[in-house]
């Protein structure tokens, strides 16, 4: 090899993938967000590949957008080969931009499946027997009639799920004792595909209209910005409930908040917001039909460790000279090798590429 991959990273979800990637011949830089930019900009322009920071972790820093991988920064790190996400998502990332500088996209789909649809599932258990509620009037006393806390069981109820990837999918299995007609909606998945995992593909409109739970585990794209808006929630039944799991763009806040006040909905789970974290005033968090964590759905201490693991070894696939397996613009490989060529003197080997899904 003619050059020593450096990789920048902000932080790793778990020490594992120092470990590992302490010993895999790869030159490892920490991105500060806290120190002056031109210290972290001197390592991005220097940088073969980049972890990307979080949306949420650049929140606190000063100008910390601009760590986010987007046309200025790929127009400034012209070293720069490949950049992935720390988890599913990957808003994080303009996958056009980076396509045409010939910059590979990866996510990190798969390991934190199975923490983001437990939480999901402990949302819909939280809202239809009131926990939260519950709680929240034990707490405050004196109780009351306890028959106003009368909450609902999801035995028998219709989930639609909204994105039949790794979490959508593995929800669909968590939710299966309890005998719960599944809808779904993802205009990628196949019906043969819908009718191995045992739901019914329908489209938006009609999973929104039947569904006792309207659960979104979709990425954030172009195609699904506010996709679940206005419209949408005025047509959910007013004994339905609302949660996501995916990203806050992906349905509109001041309409979820109408609805929510009005009792066009009866409540609503929120791991994501449109700002993150978000403002202790924000509207949604004053309505007590709501139950809302930070952003942490995928965060347990396995989803964690497998995350770190799945980074690392996708990085030394990478810098091995294989297609990473986790590539979300399989389009930019022939730009990508003849670049690849040029940094490190060989060529990188194509592998089976893997469907583009979350």
């Amino acid at each position: 090899m003619s050059a020593r991959p450096r990789l920048v990273y902000e932080r790793w979800t778990d020490p594992a993938a120092g470990d590992i990637l302490d010993v895999a011949d790869v030159d490892l830089v920490r991105l500060d967000l806290t120190a002056d930019s031109e210290q972290g900009w001197a390592a991005l322009e220097t940088a073969h590949g980049y972890q990307v920071a979080t949306r949420t972790d650049v929140a606190s820093a000063i100008d910390g957008a601009q760590w986010l991988v987007g046309p200025s920064l790929v127009e400034r790190c012209t070293r720069l080969l490949a950049v992935c996400s720390a988890g599913a998502g990957y808003d994080v990332i303009d996958i056009d931009a980076c396509t045409r500088a010939g910059i590979a996209v990866c996510n990190n789909s798969g390991p934190g499946a199975e923490a983001v649809a437990e939480h999901a599932l402990g949302f819909m258990l939280d809202l239809a027997k009131k926990i939260t509620v519950a709680d929240r009037a034990l707490r405050s006393g004196p109780l009351g009639d306890r028959l106003a806390l009368r909450g609902s069981q999801l035995l028998g109820k219709t989930l639609g799920v909204v994105g039949l990837g790794a979490i959508g999918s593995r929800l669909v299995e968590l939710c299966a004792p309890f005998g719960m007609e599944v809808v779904v909606f993802d205009p990628y998945v196949d019906e043969a595909t819908a009718a191995g995992r045992g739901v019914q593909l329908v489209p938006l409109a009609e999973l929104i209209e039947r569904s006792d739970f309207v659960q979104v585990t979709c990425p954030l794209t172009k195609e699904t910005e506010n996709l679940i808006g206005k419209a949408q929630f005025s047509a959910m039944k007013p004994t339905a409930f609302f949660i996501t799991t995916a990203r806050g763009p992906v349905h509109d806040e001041t309409a979820l908040h109408d609805a929510l006040v009005s009792g066009g909905i009866a409540g609503a789970g929120l791991d994501v917001f449109h700002e993150e974290p978000p403002r202790p005033d924000n509207p949604l968090l004053q309505l007590d039909n709501v139950v809302a964590t930070p952003h942490t759905a995928g965060i347990t201490v396995e989803a964690a460790r497998d995350i770190a693991v799945a980074t690392a070894t996708q990085w030394q696939t990478i810098f091995a000279g294989g297609m990473p397996p986790r590539l979300l613009n399989p389009d930019v490989w022939p730009r990508y090798c003849e670049r690849f060529h040029d940094i490190f003197g060989f060529r990188p080997s194509a592998t089976t590429i893997l469907e583009r899904r979350g």
